[in-house]
C-alpha cells in the first residue's frame, strides 16, 4: 500500500539530494574557473618578475622545497640552452608557443605561460592538479555546512509534511469514530481547501446512506405492519380449519385460507418489485424497446384476467412504429401493473383502452371505466401502502407506489385523469425525445 507521507518524504530528500549533488557540481566548476583564472594571473606575474634578470650559464639554483612550490619556472637564452631552472628534476613541458597554453606530460597535464624579453624566455609552468585540488578544496568548503543541515533539513521537511497531512488525520479519525448509525455531516469549516473536496464528497454520500436508510428503516416497518394482518389471519383461518366439524365448514374454511394466501402472495411479490425499483438495486442500463410490441405482450398476458372479467381490453390507438430508449424490466413492470390495477377496478362487462401517441414526446393512456378516484386522492394514491377507503377490491396499496417510483427512474411523469366515459385515465409521459 502506498504512503503519500512516505512518498513526499522520499521524494522531497532524493530531490533535495540532488539539486545538492548538482549544486556541489556547480561549485565546483565555478570555483575551478576562479581558479584557473587567479593562477593564470600568478604564472604571468611571476613570468614578468624575471624581465629583469640575468642568468649565467648555471641552472642549478637552491629553490624551496618542492612541497611549498607549486610553480615550475625555466629560462632560456637566445641559442635555447637553458640557463636556470626552478626543478632539475621533473620532467617539464616543452616550450610550445609564447603565451598561454595547456600541455601534457608523463607527469600530467600543465598550464604554461611563457614571455620573451630582450634574448631570454621565462616558462612558468604549473600542474592542472594543483588547481583541480584547490577547486574541489574550496567547493567543499562551501557545500560542509550544507552537509551539516542536511539531518536537519530532512527532518525540518517530516515536520511540515506531517504537519500538512494532519488535516487527513484528522479526517481519518472523525470517520473512525463514527458509529453505523452517526451519518451526520462533516464539519467542512474545521478542514483545509485541499480536503474539503473529499469532505463534500463523503458528506454527498453520507447524506445518501441516511436517505437509503430511512427509506429502507420505512420500507421495513411498512412491510412489517402490511404483512402482520395477513399473517394474522392466515393463522386465524389455519385454525377455523382445524376446528371444523364437518366438511361443509371445512371446505369455506379451506377456501378463505386459500384467498388469504393469494392476498398475502400478491403483498410479498409487490413488496419485492418495490424493493427492486431501490436505486441501490436497479439496472440503470438502457436499451432500445419496441414499444408497440411490449404492450401487445402485456395485453396478451392479462387476457385471462379481461376474460374472466368479461371487460374489453386491447389497444384503441398507436402508432406503427414506436421505439422507445429505455430498461424495458422496468417499463414492463410499471405497464403491466397500471393495467393490472384498470382490470381490478373495473367492474365485469367493462372495458380497458390503452391509447399510445407521439407528439411531441411519448405518451401512454389507460383508461377503464370503473368507480374512478376522487380529486382529492389523485396524489394521494402513490403512497405506499395508501388504500382508499370503502374500496372494495383488496389490494396491497403498493401498484400505484411501484409505478411511481419506476416513473421517477426513468425520467417519465404520470397523472390520473378522469375517464370523459366514465372511470379513470393513467397518463405517462416521456421526456425522451422519439
Amino acid at each position: 500500500m502506498k504512503s503519500i507521507r512516505r512518498t513526499l518524504l522520499v521524494t522531497l530528500l532524493v530531490g533535495m539530494s540532488t539539486v545538492m549533488i548538482i549544486g556541489a557540481y556547480a561549485t565546483y566548476r565555478v570555483a575551478r574557473n576562479e581558479a584557473n583564472t587567479i593562477f593564470d594571473y600568478y604564472l604571468r606575474q611571476i613570468a614578468l618578475s624575471f624581465r629583469d634578470q640575468r642568468f649565467k650559464l648555471n641552472p642549478r639554483v637552491n629553490i624551496p622545497d618542492e612541497k611549498d612550490f607549486d610553480f615550475v619556472i625555466r629560462v632560456w637564452n637566445v641559442d635555447g640552452v637553458t640557463v636556470y631552472y626552478s626543478r632539475p628534476h621533473r620532467s617539464l613541458p616543452n616550450l610550445t608557443k609564447l603565451g598561454y597554453s595547456t600541455v601534457k606530460t608523463p607527469d600530467g597535464t600543465w598550464r604554461v605561460y611563457a614571455i620573451q624579453y630582450l634574448d631570454e624566455t621565462v616558462e612558468v609552468a604549473q600542474p592542472l592538479s594543483v588547481r583541480d585540488t584547490q577547486a574541489a578544496s574550496a567547493a567543499l568548503r562551501t557545500l560542509t555546512p550544507f552537509m551539516f543541515l542536511l539531518p536537519l533539513l530532512g527532518l525540518l521537511i517530516w515536520f511540515i509534511v506531517d504537519r500538512g497531512l494532519r488535516p487527513l488525520t484528522q479526517l481519518t479519525r472523525a470517520v473512525l469514530t463514527r458509529t453505523p448509525d452517526s451519518l451526520e455531516p462533516l464539519d467542512e469549516a474545521a478542514s483545509s481547501k485541499e480536503v474539503q473536496p473529499l469532505i463534500l464528497a463523503l458528506n454527498e454520500l453520507l447524506a445518501r446512506l441516511q436517505s437509503a436508510l430511512e427509506v429502507q428503516r420505512a420500507f421495513i416497518a411498512d412491510a412489517a405492519h402490511e404483512l402482520r394482518t395477513p399473517l394474522t389471519a392466515l393463522q386465524l383461518q389455519i385454525q377455523l380449519v382445524e376446528r371444523a366439524k364437518d366438511e361443509n365448514q371445512r371446505d369455506a374454511a379451506l377456501s378463505e385460507l386459500k384467498s388469504g394466501l393469494e392476498r398475502t402472495t400478491h403483498v410479498i411479490q409487490q413488496l419485492l418489485t418495490l424493493a427492486r425499483q431501490d436505486p441501490a438495486n436497479l439496472d440503470s442500463s438502457t436499451e432500445s424497446v419496441d414499444l408497440i410490441a411490449l404492450i401487445h405482450d402485456i395485453v396478451i398476458q392479462h387476457q385471462p384476467l379481461a376474460q374472466a372479467k368479461q371487460i374489453d381490453l386491447g389497444i384503441s390507438r398507436a402508432p406503427e412504429q414506436a421505439t422507445l430508449q429505455c430498461n424495458s424490466d422496468s417499463l414492463r413492470i410499471m405497464l403491466a401493473n397500471l393495467v393490472s390495477n384498470a382490470l381490478r377496478y373495473t367492474p365485469e362487462g367493462g372495458k380497458v383502452d390503452i391509447f399510445i401517441s407521439q407528439d411531441p414526446h411519448f405518451q401512454i393512456s389507460i383508461c377503464d371505466s370503473g368507480p374512478g378516484i376522487p380529486d382529492e386522492e389523485k396524489t394521494r394514491v402513490f403512497d405506499r401502502f395508501y388504500r382508499r377507503s370503502g374500496n372494495a377490491e383488496s389490494g396491497s396499496g403498493l401498484g400505484l407506489a411501484i409505478v411511481k417510483s419506476i416513473a421517477d427512474r426513468i425520467r417519465a411523469t404520470i397523472t390520473l385523469k378522469d375517464n370523459p366515459g366514465g372511470g379513470l385515465c393513467a397518463n405517462i409521459e416521456f421526456l425522451h425525445k422519439n
